[in-house]
C-alpha cells in the first residue's frame, strides 16, 4: 500500500495451564510465559505502532496480595518499553535478592508478570486519543476479584454514541475517551449483575462470608455476560479480556470481521490475532492452530480447561479482505497464495494495456509489501505466454517449419520482464516525516535502478492498493518517471476503495479516498453535480431512521460512471505534471469479481462495495457523505454526543 494506512491492532494472550513451578523445572527459569507473550506480540508488531500494553493475573494470591497488573507506553517504541522494563523489573529484583530465580514461589510473589494468565496488546489508533489512558489494557478494580476486570481488543465499535448514552440511561456517568471505555463499562455492569445475584443468593441462604468467593467464582457464567453485552454491540471485534478471579475469555464478532486464532497443548492456550505468530511461537504447523468461530467466546475458568461457547446468533460471515491483501503476515500459507492468486488476476488487464508486447515491458513492484502479489503476476504473464508459444509450436509442427532457430525465437521471444526499479530508504522516511518540508523531500524516499528501463518501454507497477493517492501523486510516479518509460501503469490488487470503513482500519474520512475525489470531479466535468446535493439530503434522511432501516446513500455517487471511467480520472488526478516526463500514465484496478475469486473465504468488501455486514456501517457511511459536504473533518464514528 503506497498510502500509509494503519495497521489494525494486534491481541496476544496466554493461558498457563500447568503449575507455577511447572515452568521452571522444566525450562529451567521462571520466564516462559512472559517471553512467548513478548513473542507473539513480536510476530505482531506490524499491526499498531501507536503503543503497546501488558497485563497479568496471578492465581490463587493470598488475601492480601496483590493478583492484577498491567503495564502500558504510548511510545512508538512502546512494546520494548514494556518488556524490556519489566524484565529489567526482575533483574533488579534478583539483584536485591528479593527473588530467587531459582525459587518460582518468589518469582510469583514479587514480580508483576509472574502469573499464569498474561494479556498483550499492540494498538493502531482508530478512535480515541493517543495517549498512555488509551493504550490498552483497560482496568476496572474493585476489592471483589469476581469484579475486578481487565480488557483489551483489536476492534471498532461503529455506535459508541449509542454506548455511552446506553449506560448514561442506566444511570452511569462514563468517561467519553474510546469505544474501548464503554465495552468493559458494559461487561464490568453484567459482570457486577451476575456477581451480585450470587452474592445475595448466598447471604440470604446464611453461607458464611469467607466461603462467598469461592462459590461466586464457581459459577460465574462468563458466557452468559458476553451474551448479555453482545445484543447492543455494531461493529468488528477481536476482544480479550481476564476477571479478577482468573476467568480469562477472547471472543471474536458475529461477521467475523476481525480476526482471531489460537493454539492449545499440555501447556498453555495462547491466542492471537494471525495464525503465523502462533506456528512461528510455539515451532507447529498450520493444521495446529484453530480459528476461533465468529461469535463464540472462548472462556478459560481459573479452575482449568477451556470451552468455546456461541454468544451471538448466525451473521452473514464477511471476514475483513483487507487482511487477506495487505495487514497479514505474508508468510501466512493460505495469504501467501492468495496474494499471488490476486497479482495473476491481474493479468488480463495488463494484457491489453500494453497490447501484448511483454517485448517492451519492465515489470516491478512498490511497496515492498505487493512482492507477492508482483510475483502473482510474474507467474500469470509466463502462462500466458507459455500457452502462446505451445499454440505456435504445434502449428509450426503441423506446417513442417519448426527448427532449431525457429523454437529459439518462439521461445524467448516477448518474454515477461521483471525488475527492481524503486528502493526505499527507510531512514530518509523517518527523517523526512519529522520535518515541515516533507513535500520537497518525500521524492528521496525511494531511489530507483537506472538503465533499465528504455524510453520505449511500458513500466507497469504492482501495489497493494490505492486509498488516498496522496504518495502516489507527490512522490511515487514522480520517481518513477525518472525512468523515462513510454508508459506507466499503476496495477492495483485491490479494487477501488470507495466507501469508509469503521471496523477497525484507519479509513473513515471520505472525502480522502481518492476513487470519490474522481467520481466528484466526474459529476461537476458532466454537469451533474445535483447527483451531490440530492445524496446529501438523502444522507440526512437516512440518519433519522433506525440505524437498522438504513441504506448506503453513497452509491448514487459511483452510479453514473463506469469502473473504468473513474480509473481514468484517477489516472489524470495523479499524474507527475511537474516535471519533464511527457509519457501517459494507467491506473488499473482488481475487479470485485478476482477479488473474490482470489480470497472466497474473505469476503468482507464493504469498502469497495459498499455492502456493509453490520446496521452500523450504514449510519457511518451515511454520516461520512454528510461531514465531507459539512467541510467536517474526523472520523465519522468518533462523535459521542
Amino acid at each position: 500500500m503506497s498510502d500509509f494506512i494503519g495497521h489494525e491492532c494486534g491481541v496476544a494472550f496466554i493461558r498457563l495451564k500447568k503449575p507455577w513451578e511447572y515452568y521452571h523445572d522444566r525450562y529451567g527459569h521462571s520466564l516462559h510465559g512472559f517471553n512467548k507473550l513478548f513473542l507473539l506480540m513480536e510476530k505482531q508488531h506490524n499491526r499498531g505502532q501507536d503503543g503497546a500494553g501488558i497485563g497479568c493475573c496471578k492465581l490463587n494470591m493470598p488475601l492480601g496480595e496483590p493478583y492484577l497488573f498491567r503495564d502500558r507506553s504510548a511510545k512508538k517504541t512502546g512494546l520494548s518499553r514494556v518488556t524490556q522494563g519489566q524484565k529489567q523489573a526482575f533483574d533488579e529484583l534478583v539483584e536485591r535478592k528479593i527473588i530467587d530465580p531459582d525459587d518460582p514461589a518468589s518469582v510469583k510473589k514479587h514480580w508483576d508478570f509472574g502469573g499464569e494468565i498474561l494479556l498483550g496488546h499492540l494498538r493502531y489508533g482508530t478512535s480515541g486519543g493517543f495517549g498512555t489512558g488509551s493504550c490498552h489494557p483497560h482496568l476496572r478494580r474493585t476489592s471483589w476479584p469476581t469484579k475486578t476486570l481487565m480488557v483489551l481488543g483489536n476492534f471498532n465499535m461503529t455506535n459508541a454514541s449509542d454506548l455511552n448514552h446506553h449506560l448514561i440511561d442506566r444511570g452511569q456517568h462514563p468517561v467519553f475517551s474510546t469505544d474501548t471505555q464503554t465495552v468493559l463499562e458494559e461487561i464490568g455492569f453484567h459482570l457486577d449483575e451476575q456477581h451480585d445475584g450470587i452474592y445475595h443468593e448466598c447471604r440470604d441462604k446464611g453461607v458464611p462470608g469467607k466461603e462467598i468467593p469461592e462459590i461466586i467464582a464457581k459459577r460465574l457464567d462468563v458466557a452468559d455476560i458476553i451474551r448479555q453485552c453482545a445484543k447492543i454491540w455494531d461493529g468488528g471485534y477481536t476482544i480479550a479480556g481476564v476477571i479478577g478471579n482468573g476467568d480469562g475469555f477472547v471472543l471474536r464478532d458475529p461477521s467475523g470481521i476481525r480476526p482471531c486464532f489460537y493454539y492449545e497443548d499440555d501447556e498453555l492456550i495462547a491466542f492471537a490475532s494471525e495464525r503465523v505468530p502462533l506456528m512461528t511461537v510455539f515451532g507447529v504447523e498450520q493444521e495446529a492452530v484453530r480459528e476461533l468461530p465468529a461469535a463464540h467466546v472462548a472462556v478459560m475458568k481459573a479452575s482449568g480447561g477451556l470451552s468455546i461457547e456461541r454468544f451471538a446468533e448466525d451473521r452473514s460471515l464477511t471476514p475483513c479482505s483487507f487482511e487477506r491483501i495487505y495487514f497479514s503476515r505474508g508468510n501466512d500459507p493460505d495469504i501467501y497464495q492468495e496474494r499471488k492468486k490476486l497479482g495473476s488476476q491481474l493479468v488480463p488487464q495488463l494484457i491489453e494495456s500494453i497490447e501484448d508486447n511483454l517485448e517492451d515491458t519492465v515489470i516491478s513492484f512498490i511497496p515492498n509489501t505487493a512482492e507477492i502479489a508482483y510475483q502473482g503476476v510474474m507467474w500469470g504473464l509466463r502462462m500466458h505466454r507459455r500457452k502462446q508459444v505451445k499454440k505456435r509450436v504445434l502449428q509450426r509442427l503441423q506446417e513442417g517449419t519448426l527448427d532449431e532457430e525457429a523454437l529459439d525465437e518462439l521461445i524467448m521471444q516477448n518474454w515477461p520482464r521483471g525488475e527492481k526499479i524503486a528502493h526505499k530508504d527507510q531512514k530518509m522516511r523517518t527523517f523526512i516525516s519529522q520535518e515541515k518540508g516533507r513535500k520537497q523531500l518525500v521524492s528521496h524516499v525511494y531511489d530507483i535502478t537506472y538503465n533499465v528501463v528504455q524510453p520505449k518501454d511500458n513500466l507497469v507497477v504492482i501495489d497493494d492498493s490505492i486509498v488516498r493517492g496522496t504518495t502516489l501523486r507527490q512522490s511515487i510516479l514522480k520517481i518513477l518517471a525518472r525512468t523515462n518509460p513510454k508508459k506507466i501503469i499503476i496495477a492495483s490488487t485491490a479494487p477501488q476503495i470507495r466507501y469508509p470503513d469503521c471496523y477497525g482500519i484507519d479509513m473513515s474520512e471520505l472525502g480522502k479516498f481518492i476513487a470519490f475525489q474522481a467520481a466528484i470531479n466526474l459529476l461537476k466535468k458532466r454537469r451533474k453535480s445535483r447527483i451531490v446535493v440530492d445524496t446529501y439530503n438523502a444522507c440526512k434522511e437516512e440518519l433519522a431512521k433506525p440505524v437498522s432501516e438504513m441504506r448506503n446513500c453513497v452509491k448514487a455517487i459511483y452510479e453514473p460512471f463506469t469502473d473504468g471511467e473513474i480509473s481514468e480520472e484517477i489516472a489524470a488526478m495523479v499524474y507527475p505534471e511537474d516535471t519533464t516526463w511527457k509519457g501517459e500514465v494507467e491506473v488499473i484496478f482488481q475487479t470485485i469479481e478476482n477479488l473474490r475469486a482470489s480470497i472466497p473465504e474473505h469476503c468482507g468488501d464493504w469498502y469497495f462495495t459498499g455492502n456493509y455486514p453490520t446496521p452500523g456501517g450504514y449510519k457511518v457511511v451515511n454520516r461520512a457523505f454528510m461531514q465531507y459536504i459539512d467541510k467536517q473533518e474526523g472520523r465519522p464514528y468518533d462523535v459521542l454526543l
